[in-house]
């Protein structure tokens, strides 16, 4: 089976520069060069997928193919029990064009309490799912997930990390991913551990 090498450039197949940041730390003992779809000036494809691994796809395929180098890309989001699974897919768009995520977080927690006629009723379980997409120019694409469980705070607590952390806390911890390090984050995400997945079968090493 083919594997990345140490000396291969790899496009990450993102324009979400907290992505690109989470990525190249991990990425980084491998010695892989790693360039992003945004330095490279590649378009972002729709995402018209209903899955994560849909739209996985379609933007690691979208980057290979533009590039001609193998890409790794990342469709993630938070699956809140309480709404039936929103945002789910939409994670991103509930932030509107401009990834403004206050609103969108407040649209989870206000949706909850809207829901349950209050927030202190309300089934506030969810996860993180990520779906790695690693794509070849000639092709050929597989796949990684990875999923935390936890629920959703009542108010965003933390500045660290990105997008919906700050009201996110994973199962066993009081704090939101937002309150923690970025050591910390990685060592529960759902990123890091789709990452591990992906390590383990597509790195040479």
């Amino acid at each position: 089976m083919r594997r990345l090498q140490p000396s291969d450039r790899l496009v990450l197949a993102t324009h979400n520069p907290g992505k690109v940041r989470e990525f190249d730390d991990l990425l980084r003992p491998y010695g892989l060069t790693v360039v992003s779809a945004a330095s490279l000036g590649l378009p972002e494809p729709e995402e018209t997928g209903t899955t994560f691994a849909e739209n996985a796809r379609l933007k690691a395929v979208a980057a290979a193919t533009a590039s001609g180098l193998p890409a790794l890309a990342d469709d993630s989001g938070v699956v809140v029990h309480g709404l039936d699974g929103a945002p789910g897919v939409y994670s991103a768009d509930w932030a509107g064009p401009g990834r403004d995520f206050r609103p969108a977080m407040r649209r989870v927690i206000d949706g909850l309490a809207e829901r349950y006629g209050g927030l202190e009723r309300a089934d506030r379980r969810a996860a993180f799912v990520a779906t790695l997409c690693l794509a070849w120019p000639d092709g050929q694409t597989s796949f990684h997930e990875g999923r935390v469980d936890g629920e959703i705070a009542p108010e965003p607590r933390g500045s660290g990390g990105f997008g919906y952390d700050p009201i996110f806390v994973p199962e066993g911890e009081r704090r939101t991913f937002g309150e923690m390090t970025p050591a910390e984050k990685a060592r529960l995400s759902h990123r890091a551990r789709a990452f591990a997945a992906f390590a383990a079968a597509e790195l040479a090493g």
